[in-house]
């Protein structure tokens, strides 16, 4: 069995990381577009640079000074001598995960808005390719980091279950402090960019979105990708990596097993699978209106979901034997909240539903109105998440055995994050395929692409940013 867990994580490491790299140099291969586009991508990528630069040398004193501590914590033997190491590499590869995928999003940018002069499809091709980049970074580094740990604690130093998982969830610490850093400083970095770009341009100038004319045009563009892209990919590979190595510890503890152990990690390797074939299926068709758009975007994570859902129980069955197959419901649970979030959030964003049309309109009485009116309804779009999640928490303890053991039933709970975030790799896409977009559609403002059917596309192409954000709304039931 320990050979499986290896085996099985490395394969689903090395398939995600694999198809990274082929997405990322299918992106490469199309044209940046005339000079004025590469120049503006350029600006874009520099500023970037300088942010994350500037950033990461803040964040490695940090590590410095908790290496120190966790090191000399580990001398007089408070903690394991691999504490202080695995802290460090869950630090490093969260911030890695966050850098490739800013990496391809500034180069991705210029490309869309070129590709976008050639047809619909082939600008959200391009888009969410590069997303893909950012979504199987993510899974192929998280479990790359994991099947090393598991091999190196269970192979070389030879420790107990227990041991292991103690040692393993101390990464997913130092994957969490490196998200603080780069989710809540690239958030504040592009908030205050956006906001400070849309309110001084278009509310108090009077002048487009984007315009070449303001100042803080380049700096809402950098933000996009140093808090969307950046931020959020070390953000979400804490919250998968963390919801893995939770499962692991707590089936340890529920089941006192190596195979309750496996059985979250082999999901998480199949997920790849299931995400990686979910990817093809996203493409659309010319004159496609936002909800077709929608739908093109739904279709490949709804296929992942379902593959992953179908396989599960097979799985669930043969690893923990018929007495405990149960399980799979808590698996079930996940993914179907999963979803279900997924489509709370697009009525309440799209302006294809009443919530966005009802706050376009009031944008004739006035900005102060339609500020409160947009937190109203943000206030609002929580509600839904919140109850599907519960409801989610509570139908996973029971089914999993919560009514006569508290450690099964916060297993299944696990459980259930894990089947939320098993198809990361593509839904992550979808959200990282927005913040490539709105630069595109930046771009193609800043260039002068004023051909009729070109803005077209690139509007059509741009309304469909974030429309599946379940890769950062479920991360409430992996911290549950």
């Amino acid at each position: 069995m320990e050979t499986l867990i290896v085996v099985m994580t490395l394969a689903g490491a090395l398939l995600a990381l694999l198809f990274a790299i082929f997405m990322a140099r299918k992106v490469m291969k199309f044209s940046e577009g005339t000079d004025l586009m590469k120049k503006i991508s350029t600006s874009i990528r520099q500023g970037a640079n300088a942010y994350l630069k500037r950033q990461y040398r803040i964040v490695l004193i940090f590590f410095g000074v908790m290496f120190f501590v966790l090191g000399v914590m580990a001398i007089f033997r408070l903690l394991t001598p691999y504490v202080p190491f695995a802290f460090l590499t869950g630090g490093f590869f969260s911030a890695l995960s966050g850098f490739i995928g800013m990496r391809i999003a500034t180069s991705a940018n210029a490309r869309t808005a070129n590709a976008c002069r050639q047809g619909l499809n082939r600008g959200l091709r391009v888009a969410f390719s590069a997303g893909s980049v950012m979504g199987f970074t993510v899974v192929g580094l998280g479990l790359l980091d994991i099947s090393i740990w598991f091999f190196l604690l269970k192979f070389v130093f030879k420790l107990s279950n227990e041991a292991v998982t103690g040692a393993m969830l101390t990464f997913g610490m130092g994957a969490s402090s490196m998200a603080l850093f780069a989710r809540v400083g690239g958030g504040i970095f592009t908030k205050a960019a956006d906001v400070g770009a849309d309110l001084v341009g278009k509310v108090e100038v009077g002048i487009p979105e984007d315009d070449p004319r303001n100042p803080a045009v380049i700096a809402d563009n950098v933000g996009d990708n140093v808090g969307d892209v950046a931020g959020m990919g070390a953000d979400l590979y804490e919250s998968y990596v963390g919801s893995i190595i939770s499962a692991c510890a707590l089936g340890v503890a529920a089941y006192h097993t190596l195979q309750s152990m496996a059985l979250p990690l082999l999901i998480a390797a199949l997920g790849v699978v299931c995400s990686v074939l979910g990817t093809f299926l996203v493409r659309t068709k010319e004159g496609a209106t936002q909800k077709q758009l929608l739908r093109a975007l739904s279709r490949g994570t709804n296929f992942s979901a379902i593959l992953i859902a179908l396989v599960s129980l097979p799985l669930v069955y043969f690893i923990l034997g018929k007495e405990h197959w149960t399980v799979y419901f808590a698996i079930l649970a996940g993914l179907i909240s999963g979803v279900l979030i997924g489509q709370s959030t697009e009525y309440f964003t799209s302006d294809s539903y009443k919530p966005t049309r009802n706050l376009a309109a009031m944008s004739e009485t006035g900005t102060a109105t339609i500020i409160i009116g947009g937190l109203s309804v943000g206030m609002l779009s929580t509600l839904l998440p919140i109850l599907i999640v519960a409801v989610c928490v509570l139908v996973a303890y029971f089914v999993s055995g919560g009514g006569t053991s508290a450690s099964m039933g916060l297993y299944g709970i696990a459980l259930a994050a894990v089947g939320m975030l098993s198809t990361l790799g593509i839904t992550l896409a979808t959200d990282a395929y927005g913040p490539v977009a709105d630069n595109a559609g930046g771009i193609a403002e800043m260039a002068g692409m004023d051909i009729k059917s070109e803005r077209e596309r690139k509007r059509w192409t741009l309304s469909v940013i974030r429309p599946q954000p379940p890769a950062r709304a479920l991360q409430s039931v992996q911290r549950l």
